[in-house]
């Protein structure tokens, strides 16, 4: 299934609306979304919001034999999965760039300590394998972004378990028996996505999924709080000129500073409501009702002067129209308008023949004669049966 192209309308609005330095979501030219961190009952389980696009990654570990090629060391395994639930556009085999990109960096923030082989009885050496499953929610573009959050935050939150090595006899520890130990991190390389309209005229930070519709080239770029740069890679088939990308650099150093002490934050509220017994992770969702991917966050309403504006209101209001009472039946062959009203049919043609006659009607005579005879009928309501 492939996603709905862009009309020729949509796409020369978008591209005028940047060259306006406008965006459709109210954003300034170098501003990010929103970004929401939450981490799972399990450790090693992060859910990364950023605007709509929402990613979770999962990190696990279990001991295998190391590669021929480097037997001294551990192995770390990247899987992404881009499921068309997150986008209809998202078909096999996937997308080999970003998978690329995201294998490269949060390797290089890792120490060699978890590489330590382990000796076992069976005289094979056995290592440490990483492994990092990186699954695609809800894709509203800049998903390498999401996903490299997601995958830091999830190495940071991750605790293998403890191993003890006594001659030959190596025993892991469940975590009932010994505390997981967490993964040793030098620095958490983050990844910030430029992209480039017009032929590099214009640029654009965080890219939304309608403005990487239009755009003529990507720009990545994976640096740490420390402002080294892990990772670049560029897509599109755009030339980019050495002042661009240096003020890339640049403006990614800051995006990366705040994200970083983001994630610190969202790990030391983590930390904290674990140690205090709290619930975390799935268990905070379900009184929060915050459960569903895509919830549209509350929004503030002012409450101070409510009653006195509410009385202001109904004072220089106007007053409410009449309303017509509906015409009802009561019996069969009987019309009622309201209720427990007196019938007033043909009244009016009573009271003008009383006047006429003094006030009295008392008889109605009809005549016999050869002439045309005229029939009186003088209606009175009071004395009148209902028709059985």
């Amino acid at each position: 299934m492939k996603d709905t192209p862009l009309s020729n309308c949509e796409r020369d609005f978008i591209l005028k609306a940047i060259e306006e330095k406008k965006r459709l979501d109210g954003r300034q030219t170098y501003d990010y979304r929103k970004i929401k961190i939450t981490f799972g009952t399990d450790y090693g389980c992060c859910f990364v919001d950023l605007g709509q696009t929402r990613v979770m990654a999962q990190v696990s570990c279990e001991l295998v034999v190391p590669k021929e090629s480097r037997p001294n060391e551990g192995i770390m395994f990247f899987n992404l999965e881009l499921s068309p639930m997150a986008s209809p556009a998202f078909e096999p085999p996937g997308r080999a760039d970003l998978l690329k990109c995201l294998t490269r960096a949060p390797t290089q923030g890792l120490r060699n300590d978890w590489k330590e082989p382990c000796f076992l009885c069976d005289h094979d050496f056995k290592v440490w394998q990483i492994r990092v499953d990186v699954h695609t929610l809800n894709n509203d573009g800049n998903l390498m972004d999401a996903a490299s959050v997601a995958a830091i935050g999830a190495l940071c939150h991750f605790r293998r378990p403890d191993v003890s090595i006594q001659g030959e006899e190596v025993t892991v520890y469940s975590p009932e028996e010994r505390d997981p130990i967490p993964l040793s991190i030098y620095h958490m390389p983050i990844s910030v996505s430029f992209a480039f309209f017009q032929q590099g005229t214009f640029l654009l930070v965080d890219p939304c999924e309608r403005e990487e519709r239009v755009m003529d080239g990507l720009l990545m770029i994976a640096m740490n709080k420390h402002r080294e740069i892990c990772s670049i890679q560029s897509s599109g088939g755009i030339m980019l000129l050495k002042e661009q990308v240096m003020r890339c650099s640049k403006i990614a150093s800051v995006k990366v500073s705040e994200i970083t002490e983001l994630i610190n934050k969202a790990l030391l509220n983590d930390k904290t409501a674990r140690k205090a017994g709290g619930r975390c992770g799935f268990a905070e969702s379900i009184p929060q009702e915050r459960i569903t991917a895509l919830k549209t966050d509350q929004t503030a309403v002012e409450m101070t002067d409510v009653g006195e504006t509410a009385s202001s209101i109904v004072q220089t209001a106007e007053a409410p129209p009449q309303t017509v009472p509906s015409p009802s039946v009561p019996v069969p062959g009987v019309g009622q308008v309201g209720e427990v009203l007196r019938n007033s049919w043909g009244l009016e043609e009573e009271e003008e023949e009383e006047e006429e006659d003094g006030g009295e009607v008392d008889v109605v005579e009809i005549l016999d004669s050869d002439e045309e005879e005229d029939e009186v009928v003088i209606l009175y309501p009071e004395t009148t049966k209902k028709p059985k």
